[in-house]
């Protein structure tokens, strides 16, 4: 048995962790107008240099084009219409709700390499351009003023890797909205266990016989165990599994039920878009930032660890933010405690009655 093989058999356990709250289908809520679409941006260049004459934009919407917009930024391998889920946009966006769809034109993109925009699956492959986060704001930009014809929008919210993006939409377009909620995430470059995990996720796939160069017929199986193992070992929080596996028996169960739950995924989709992180920063220009910024993290979040220092080096450098950090129980989830809105949901509500308006 090869190591690869050894290492697969008890470790392909929980990417549902992370991505559940991406990966639940939509509540049983009817969000006001909702409306999917794709949107193809012409000639789009990447970070790269790589040109491609249609880069196909998916997004869901909700509510009345002509409210005041807000944007909905999710995490790696998860989608727009992912967000829709009980824990996250059934705590939002229903009547009476911080986000209502009634009063907001809600906007929730596929981020480039998921979803409905185009990505390596669609035919390219491995010869796909490596885009980047870069160029996940690039079409997200375009999607929302050549697609949508917006010039400016409220709130822009982000989790995991949305997160970071939020971090990114604040620097290159500072003009662009009132207000931004970077969740589970931080400014400073990709490092860390952070990224180290990643890496092996990636690597493990290009280094797995079954990937071959991007060519597979079958999906490799190190895809799936690679991202379980990820997502245990980033996610969950320390006192929340020990409350939910609390014996070995009781651990091995949760281990069996995740792989159980675990979806089938792309190996090349999946790969590009852990790699997509890999020059990750918006260290450099945060006093460019002219939003309201309300920084959201978990205290247990293992991928963005509070004792680093780093939120509060950042929010020093922003001119007008600050940080709200949930505090730690056997009630959250480590770094999936952001994807779960009613932590947090009553002090974006609270921000958004105070914070300024600016100019169109």
């Amino acid at each position: 048995m090869t190591f690869l093989s050894r290492l697969r058999q008890p470790l392909m356990c929980g990417l549902a962790l992370v991505f559940s709250l991406c990966f639940t289908s939509a509540s049983a809520q009817n969000f006001v107008n909702r409306q999917e679409g794709v949107w193809v941006a012409k000639d789009f260049r990447f970070h790269t240099g790589e040109v491609m004459s249609e880069l196909k934009v998916g997004y869901t919407t909700l509510g009345n084009p002509a409210n005041e917009a807000v944007v909905i930024l999710h995490g790696t391998a998860g989608t727009g219409a992912g967000m829709l889920n009980p824990a996250f946009g059934g705590e939002l966006f229903g009547p009476g709700q911080v986000l209502d769809a009634s009063k907001y034109f809600v906007i929730l993109p596929d981020a480039i390499g998921t979803g409905r925009s185009s990505k390596p699956s669609d035919g390219l492959r491995a010869q796909f351009p490596r885009y980047n986060y870069d160029d996940m704001v690039s079409a997200q930009f375009r999607l929302l003023t050549e697609g949508l014809n917006l010039k400016h929008v409220r709130l822009i919210l982000g989790n995991s890797m949305g997160g970071m993006q939020v971090w990114m939409w604040g620097q290159a377009h500072p003009d662009f909205m009132d207000v931004l909620v970077p969740m589970g995430a931080m400014p400073s470059e990709m490092s860390g266990r952070n990224w180290m995990m990643r890496r092996l996720i990636v690597d493990s796939i290009r280094n797995d016989p079954e990937w071959m160069n991007g060519n597979y017929t079958t999906q490799p199986r190190s895809t799936r165990f690679a991202s379980t193992f990820y997502a245990i070992a980033t996610s969950g929080g320390h006192q929340g599994l020990q409350r939910l596996a609390p014996t070995r028996e009781k651990a091995d169960a949760l281990l069996a039920q995740r792989l159980k739950e675990e979806p089938v995924r792309d190996a090349n989709d999946h790969l590009y878009q852990w790699d997509s992180s890999r020059d990750y920063t918006a260290w450099t220009n945060l006093e460019k930032i002219k939003a309201t910024v309300l920084g959201i993290n978990a205290a247990d979040d293992e991928r963005n660890p509070p004792e680093l220092g780093v939120m509060e080096k950042a929010m020093q450098r922003v001119p007008n933010a600050r940080l709200f950090l949930i505090p730690a129980s056997d009630q959250t989830a480590g770094h999936s405690t952001t994807g779960q809105a009613k932590w947090w949901k009553n002090e974006v509500e609270s921000l958004l009655k105070v914070a300024p308006r600016h100019a169109r």
